[in-house]
């Protein structure tokens, strides 16, 4: 029963740490769009 315990938490663990990582992804991506240059014309 131990062994089925600490699997479910590692999965949940992983699936929280894939979130917070594909939400740092988008926040970094919309940061660059955001402070990106100017085009020169």
């Amino acid at each position: 029963m131990k062994k089925i315990v600490l699997a479910v938490l590692a999965a949940v663990g992983v699936a929280v740490a894939g979130k917070k990582l594909q939400e740092s992804k988008a926040e970094q991506a919309l940061w660059a769009e955001a402070t990106d240059t100017l085009p020169k014309n």
